[in-house]
């Protein structure tokens, strides 16, 4: 892997460490099959990776065993195979690092920076702040509980204490990010009232303990990001760059989803379903390629990946959403 270029490195005082060799990911969650959404999202961090001689790994995130569909993990690890995206190593699934995620609470429970809360998500949906909130979207938590400690019961999430200052970093597509978390969520969720821990600290801790450099995946998840970002900082783990790619979306202007229902891809020929992956990426592949193999698709490809050619998209029609 020497030699390897990679658009992060980690910052020390007055000095720059030489860069790690490049470290990608694919996380998708097991609640419904890989549908064209997903495709895009694995097919840009594949590439991103490969075009940088890096490994690309999968996880598969199962920590909300209430909303995974049983057989989803492995038909998704199928789909993957199947259209050539092929990965380094051993699959990671998330239900097994329970300890992990633990230990990292406790390291910001010692450091001062956890709180609980038993608000529940009726009263903080009624406050004025979250009037406007898009379906799913966290809720704003003010700076003090709606629910005073002495009436608390025994059920209650942590939160991250969220200081009163800008988090930012630069999207390798979408350009300058700047967020004050504190007036825009307030102190976020890592471990949920009923035990499960929160999607936030996980990725974090996950992401570091795979060692990965850059993350690349769809523009619903930058809203996320300054708090995966301050919650890295707060732990003090090593850097990681994004490029939130532009989410496929139906003709209605809603994103392809699992949640949704989104349809799985088709048992069609892999090679044109990935040219459709490619020419929603903006591409350009040339014609006849999807008349190939998969792995030649793959093969131009690498090479030819210009990430820069998405730069400031943030949302695209799928193909046959009219």
């Amino acid at each position: 892997m020497s030699g390897v270029k990679s658009s992060s490195a980690i910052a020390t005082t007055g000095t720059a460490e030489p860069a790690r060799p490049y470290r990608g990911r694919f996380a998708p969650s097991p609640t419904g099959p890989l549908h064209f959404g997903s495709l895009v999202a694995a097919a840009a961090s594949y590439l991103e990776a490969r075009s940088h001689g890096g490994e690309w790994l999968v996880r598969i995130e199962d920590l909300d065993p209430p909303r995974e569909r049983p057989g989803a993990a492995d038909a998704i690890l199928a789909e993957l195979e199947r259209l050539g995206l092929h990965w380094n190593g051993a699959v990671l699934w998330q239900s097994t690092r329970h300890e992990a995620y633990q230990a990292a609470l406790e390291q910001l429970g010692r450091g001062g920076h956890l709180r609980t809360c038993s608000c529940s998500r009726a009263a903080l949906a009624a406050l004025p702040e979250n009037a406007r909130r898009a379906p799913g979207e966290e809720s704003f938590h003010p700076a003090e509980c709606l629910v005073p400690p002495s009436s608390r019961d025994g059920e209650f999430a942590l939160r991250l204490r969220v200081p009163d200052r800008t988090v930012s970093f630069v999207d390798r597509v979408q350009g300058q990010q700047s967020v004050n978390l504190a007036r825009t969520v307030g102190d976020f969720v890592l471990r949920r009232r009923d035990g499960l821990y929160a999607y936030q600290l996980a990725v974090v801790v996950d992401d570091a303990a795979q060692g990965i450099t850059d993350v690349v995946r769809g523009a619903d998840l930058l809203s996320s990001t300054p708090r995966q970002e301050l919650l890295r900082q707060t732990l003090s783990l090593p850097p990681v760059t994004f490029m939130h790619i532009p989410l496929a979306v139906d003709a209605g202007g809603l994103k392809l989803s699992k949640s949704t229902g989104a349809a799985g891809l088709a048992q069609s020929n892999p090679a044109a379903q990935a040219v459709a992956a490619l020419e929603f990426l903006g591409q350009e592949p040339p014609a006849g390629l999807a008349r190939g193999r998969v792995g030649e698709v793959w093969e131009w490809a690498v090479p030819h990946w210009r990430p820069e050619r998405l730069a400031g998209v943030a949302a695209r029609r799928a193909p046959g959403s009219d």
